[in-house]
């Protein structure tokens, strides 16, 4: 977690180690590849602050941080964000199992759609990281 003499690259370093972690280096490499010149902005904000400040502290552990970004991207409709997520839980250690759960709950508190389109997404993401072996 960055203090008051982390330095704002310091703090951005961090967030890019931690979202390659959780996310996969190719993963967050292709994406930053990808940033064009006026989505960069958004996307070093993104590193710093989510990955760099929230994800580094101490107060809960990345799996559940994991699980909670699941539920919380399936109540905003956020698939394409809900896939990456996908895997960082389970490159955290969350098990289908506790996938599946989180998304069940879902249903109950926000809705059968959402949580059905959320089921289609993450078993999707689940078999394609079957079929590369990450699974």
């Amino acid at each position: 977690m960055a203090d008051d003499t982390t330095t704002r690259k310091e703090t951005f370093e961090a967030g890019l180690e931690k979202r390659k972690q959780v996310l996969g280096a190719a993963h967050v490499e292709r994406s930053l590849g990808q940033t064009t010149e006026f989505a960069r902005p958004i996307q070093e904000l993104v590193t710093e602050y989510c990955w760099g400040v929230i994800w580094n502290r101490d107060g809960l552990p990345d799996k559940t941080r994991s699980l909670i970004n699941l539920a919380m991207l399936s109540a905003l409709n956020r698939g394409h964000e809900l896939g990456a997520h996908v895997r960082g839980a389970i490159r955290n250690g969350a098990t289908v199992e506790e996938i599946q759960e989180v998304l069940l709950q879902v249903a109950i508190y926000v809705g059968v759609p959402a949580s059905l389109e959320s089921f289609r997404i993450a078993e999707a993401k689940i078999e394609e990281m079957k079929t590369a072996g990450e699974l």
